[in-house]
């Protein structure tokens, strides 16, 4: 469903918005995904039905802006050790690490999004057009993570890295989603292991025995783009 014009941006108007979006929000958590309707968040935030569908054209759309603000407070937590650090794996997991610190809050919630989200024809998806704003703003993260960091590698690599960095994220958090450990210790842990892995194979590649396992790497991930998302 495409998203209808937005609303002109005053200060009423975006405090309504956030008013939507709050009120969807503990909704969620309390009776679910599945279990709220447009009607209870317009009920919740204190304005009518019609005013709800103008600042949101459907539940997907109140997510997908959780979603964005996500995205938006994961940059601004990740300032602080990009301006700090200089070597590629301390770069890479502290902003590891601030994602995991946003989104802790809504470890709860993240099983019922996540479930909607994995739908290949949902908007929530995260490879969807929908979700093509958020998804563009954590890749220049990871872009953000390469450019300032010690690490040499070749241009084409470079060029692509942050993308693969972007995807193994997506691993990341489909493995904290599921993470029932107590202030999910395991993620952390496996952020803690994986990213000197990383960080050793990414300054392996300039290697020439490794040099071609890389480029056959990248023809790969450019074969995907090309065909689009899985459907």
């Amino acid at each position: 469903m495409p998203e209808p014009a937005r609303p002109v941006r005053t200060s009423k108007a975006e405090q309504t918005r956030a008013t939507i979006a709050d009120a969807a929000m503990r909704l969620f958590r309390r009776d679910g995904y599945d279990g709220t309707t447009m009607r209870a968040i317009a009920r919740e935030a204190g304005v009518s039905v019609g005013n709800a569908y103008y600042y949101f054209a459907s539940k997907e759309h109140l997510i997908q802006a959780f979603y964005d603000g996500m995205q938006v407070e994961h940059a601004e937590r990740s300032v602080a050790v990009l301006a700090r650090e200089q070597a590629f794996d301390r770069r890479l997991r502290g902003v590891l690490e601030a994602w995991l610190e946003v989104a802790a809050p809504n470890h709860e919630f993240a099983g019922q999004f996540f479930k909607n989200a994995a739908e290949p024809t949902s908007p929530l998806s995260p490879f969807s057009p929908e979700s093509t704003p958020a998804r563009e703003a954590s890749t220049d993260i990871f872009r953000a993570v390469v450019a300032g960091s010690d690490v040499k590698v070749a241009k084409a690599l470079r060029e692509e890295l942050p993308e693969l960095l972007w995807l193994m994220h997506m691993g990341i958090v489909l493995f904290w989603v599921h993470d029932r450990s107590p202030g999910q210790a395991r993620t952390h842990a496996l952020v803690a292991r994986a990213v000197p892995m990383v960080d050793k194979l990414v300054r392996l590649s300039r290697l020439p025995g490794v040099r071609g396992v890389v480029d056959d790497l990248l023809e790969l991930l450019r074969s995907l783009r090309t065909a689009g998302p899985p459907v």
